[in-house]
């Protein structure tokens, strides 16, 4: 049974819980991650959500999202999800935003994680996709995805990567060159492999 972390205001480690049990119209404040992969061609994998997961079915959002077993290694989470959702290992993972956090509702019910965002590169095309977790998979170009996310023309788009993308626009115009992000930043129960 998959368990997330659940956290205080402040970011540590206030417990853990059943990912099962945890989504709902009171979803308590839990530790996630986001990735955003860049192909070889340099273009972002973005992914529509299964239209049978519990929360945001069928919305488009970024390469994939996680979340992190009590005592796993964020970095190590991050990898490990990329296998388990896209089928696909990753390279050259950086933090980009430690301190993003969110909350969501759709439907009776939210999201409340804080998020740190990564970007990471593959070599390789998507494998297939858990059914369970992607309905669909695609690439693009991330000068007019950024556009149209901020233009708010990116139709079905989840509410975090609306935000994310808004926090990385400032980063510059090429993901290859946005600067790492200060691990110290990072929710005091989120860590780093060494």
């Amino acid at each position: 049974m998959e368990r997330v972390v659940l956290l205080d205001e402040s970011g540590a480690v206030a417990g853990s819980a059943a990912k099962a049990d945890v989504h709902h119209d009171a979803t308590p404040l839990h530790l996630a991650f986001s990735c955003y992969v860049f192909d070889a061609r340099g273009e972002l994998v973005v992914t529509r959500r299964a239209r049978s997961k519990a929360t945001f079915p069928g919305v488009w959002t970024n390469s994939f999202c996680g979340h992190p077993a009590p005592g796993e290694a964020m970095d190590l989470a991050v990898r490990r999800r990329a296998r388990q959702e896209l089928g696909i290992e990753i390279d050259g993972l950086r933090l980009v935003l430690p301190g993003f956090r969110y909350r969501a509702e759709q439907g009776g019910v939210a999201e409340n994680e804080m998020c740190p965002v990564f970007v990471a590169s593959t070599a390789g095309a998507p494998g297939e996709p858990d059914p369970g977790e992607v309905d669909e998979v695609r690439t693009v170009a991330w000068a007019p995805f950024r556009d149209d996310v901020l233009a708010g023309s990116w139709p079905g788009i989840s509410p975090w990567c609306a935000d994310q993308v808004r926090a990385l626009a400032p980063l510059g115009p090429d993901p290859e060159h946005w600067a790492a992000g200060d691990p110290g930043a990072l929710p005091p129960a989120a860590f780093l492999a060494d």
